[in-house]
């Protein structure tokens, strides 16, 4: 069993679902599992739709016509019949958005987003699918929902392993080409999603699940780079990551594979592979065990709209451990991730991200007992495996703000 994730740019409009077919004939078809993306940038679509429904009624309408408009289009582009099934099945999953959005009684942010963006994976791995039957490749449409099993924090759903790896093992049919979607669990009665991004983690649950031989993630880029070709110049592919290297840097924040993939691929030892849907003679880049980096350069990760805190006691005595317990427990409570911190005698310093929007709260409770200061939209910079050049390439063109080095790692935020 091979496992294979198409992120949303391999399905961002018709040419890249016929595209997306090539790559499965080419790879065959035999004992592959696919897991699928929202098409594009439906996720962002839906967020809107999300907004909408919550704060400006009048633009909801519109929002909606939006992702309903995009993917009829795409129909339109892959089925000359106008009375294909698939167009029938892309106006159900519409209906029943609709009708969440009449019935709910909720004003809960997190559970809200999770009934509603997760249709921009289940129309994307309905139309997908449809579109291989009609060119005569045999596949079976799963919901993700029947399968992984989560508990109930929306937006961040943990996965309840026991019974995920039960259902996988008992109830999917390995011997079918299986479609299914990535970012989405279920609980009991509703729809979760494991994190933004979250379908590469998709991936390896299954993978994990099923003792895959591999996971295979298919982009827009060659592989895994030094660094994000859309905000460095000059980047290099690398060959070989070892797992340990892989996830230092996902936990640092590269995008290229999410935090929580690596670690039940590890477990079992199951290659990971980050190759170009574009170019299919490129071996892309292999993760599993072994040496660190092939080659081994710098390599740069950047995380924009940080949150750059700095906390010091009122009467400038020390920060001490029981400060340090009560700081840590309101970022958990309000869900604020730390990427950086730093300490002295006198202050505590940290980069955040507010991906739930909560530092306001954070800091009104906080600027009571502490002096908060704080630098809103700075950039972290790290680079693992840094030497003076890499250092220099970030310095020279931007106002350091704070830098912590390590061995092998240099983080850097700036404004």
């Amino acid at each position: 069993m091979k496992v294979f994730k198409f992120g949303g740019a391999s399905v961002k409009d018709a040419a890249s679902v016929k595209n997306l077919a090539k790559v499965i004939e080419h790879q065959g078809i035999d004992d592959k599992l696919i897991i699928i993306s929202a098409m594009g940038k439906m996720t962002n679509a839906f967020e809107k739709v999300v907004a909408a429904y919550l704060h400006n009624k009048i633009d909801l309408e519109n929002s909606i016509s939006f992702v309903e408009s995009f993917h009829n289009s795409i129909l339109n582009d892959l089925f000359d019949d106008k009375k294909h099934p698939s167009f029938l099945k892309v106006e159900d999953l519409f209906k029943q958005l609709n009708l969440f959005l009449k019935e709910n009684t909720s004003k809960d942010y997190n559970y809200i987003y999770d009934q509603i963006v997760p249709f921009g994976e289940l129309l994307s791995t309905t139309i997908v699918s449809e579109y291989l039957s009609e060119i005569n490749i045999k596949n079976n449409w799963i919901d993700v929902r029947n399968f992984i099993k989560t508990d109930a924090s929306y937006r961040d759903a943990k996965v309840d392993w026991e019974t995920t790896e039960r259902n996988i093992k008992t109830n999917l049919d390995t011997s079918k080409l299986n479609i299914t979607q990535g970012f989405l669990g279920g609980n009991a009665n509703n729809t979760t999603t494991l994190g933004r991004e979250g379908s590469d983690f998709t991936a390896a649950i299954f993978a994990y699940c099923l003792n895959a031989e591999s996971v295979t993630i298919w982009k827009d880029v060659e592989g895994v780079l030094n660094a994000d070709p859309r905000k460095f110049d000059d980047t290099t592919l690398l060959n070989y990551i070892s797992y340990k290297e892989a996830i230092e840097m996902a936990f640092y924040g590269a995008s290229v594979i999410h935090p929580k993939t690596l670690k039940p691929l590890e477990n079992k030892l199951i290659p990971l592979v980050v190759r170009s849907f574009e170019n299919l003679n490129s071996e892309g880049t292999k993760v599993s065990k072994g040496e660190d980096l092939v080659p081994k350069i710098p390599c740069f990760i950047q995380k924009e709209n940080q949150i750059l805190v700095s906390i010091s006691a009122l009467d400038f005595s020390f920060i001490l451990e029981h400060n340090l317990s009560d700081i840590f427990q309101h970022l958990h409570k309000f869900k604020l991730k730390v990427n950086l911190i730093q300490n002295s005698a006198l202050s505590f310093s940290m980069c955040i991200e507010d991906k739930f929007n909560r530092f306001d709260d954070f800091y009104n409770e906080m600027h009571h007992k502490y002096k908060v200061s704080y630098n809103e939209n700075v950039t972290l910079f790290t680079i693992r495996h840094f030497d003076a050049g890499s250092l220099s390439k970030i310095e020279k063109n931007n106002s350091v703000l704070l830098r912590q080095t390590s061995r092998e790692t240099v983080q850097i935020v700036t404004e």
